[in-house]
C-alpha cells in the first residue's frame, strides 16, 4: 500500500470522526433545549396572571368597607337629623305656647288694670226687639287707647281700632279672648259703634253699644242679652 493511499484512508476517518462528534454536540444540545422549554411550561409561574383578579378582589373589599363606613355615618347623621328636627319641632311649639300665653297673660292684665264696673243695672232696652232677654248697664270706663289725633272709625281685621273695639266688647260682656267670637261690627252714628258677639260655644250671645272719647278710647254703655244670634246668618 502507498503512502497516498494510507494518508487518504487517514483523513477520511479523521472528517468522519469529526462528523460524528459534531452530529452528536447538536444532538445533546437540541435536546437539552427541548427538556428546558419542556421544563419552563410544565414548572412554569401559574400564580401571575391571577395577579390583576387578587388586586381586584383587593379593591372589592376596600369598596366595600368605604361603603358600609359611609352607610354607617349616613344612618348615624339621619338619626341626629331626625333627632335634632324633633327637638326643633318640639322648640317651636313650646314657643308658640309660650307666645300665646304672654298674648292672653297681656289681655287678662289688660282688663284687670280696668275699674271693676261694680254691679248690672236693669235698664230697657234700646229698641224694641223681642229677641233682647235682658239688657244693663255698668260703670263701664274707657279702655284706653294707643291712637292719637283726630280718631276716624276703622273697622278693617289688624287695625288698631279694631283690635281696640274688641277689647272693649270683651271688658262689657265677661268674655276672654280666647272665648269669645265678633260676629258683626255696624255703625250707630257718629263715633257709635254697635257689636254682636258670642262665646265659642254659642251659648251666650250679646249686642254690645260702644262709644269713642277722645284720647281715652272705647266706652261701653249698655250690654242686651239675645235669646238668639242674629247676625249669624250673615256668614251662613
Amino acid at each position: 500500500m502507498s503512502d497516498f493511499d494510507r494518508y487518504t484512508r487517514v483523513n477520511k476517518f479523521e472528517k468522519r470522526r469529526k462528523n460524528t462528534k459534531l452530529m452528536s454536540l447538536l444532538t445533546i444540545a437540541g435536546s437539552f433545549l427541548i427538556i428546558l422549554l419542556i421544563g419552563l411550561w410544565i414548572f412554569g409561574p401559574d400564580d401571575e396572571p391571577e395577579q390583576p383578579n387578587n388586586i381586584a378582589s383587593s379593591n372589592d373589599n376596600t369598596t366595600e368597607s368605604e361603603n358600609q363606613n359611609e352607610e354607617e355615618n349616613i344612618d348615624e347623621t339621619g338619626s341626629d337629623t331626625g333627632q335634632d328636627s324633633t327637638e326643633s319641632e318640639e322648640s317651636s311649639t313650646q314657643t308658640e305656647e309660650d307666645e300665646s300665653n304672654e298674648t292672653e297673660s297681656g289681655s287678662d292684665e289688660s282688663n284687670e288694670n280696668l275699674q271693676d264696673p261694680g254691679e248690672k243695672e236693669q235698664v230697657d232696652p234700646a229698641a224694641n226687639d223681642d229677641k233682647v232677654v235682658e239688657a244693663y248697664t255698668k260703670n263701664w270706663q274707657p279702655i284706653g287707647t294707643e291712637q292719637e289725633g283726630t280718631h276716624s272709625v276703622v273697622y278693617e281685621d289688624g287695625s288698631q281700632d279694631r283690635i281696640e273695639m274688641e277689647k272693649a266688647l270683651q271688658y262689657a260682656t265677661g268674655l276672654s279672648e280666647d272665648n269669645i267670637i265678633t260676629w258683626w261690627l255696624q255703625r250707630n252714628g257718629d263715633q257709635n259703634v254697635i257689636g254682636t258677639v258670642s262665646d265659642k260655644a254659642e251659648t251666650q250671645t250679646y249686642r254690645v253699644y260702644i262709644s269713642w272719647v277722645d284720647n281715652q278710647g272705647w266706652q261701653p254703655t249698655l250690654v242686651e242679652v239675645l235669646s238668639e244670634n242674629d247676625q249669624k246668618w250673615r256668614f251662613e
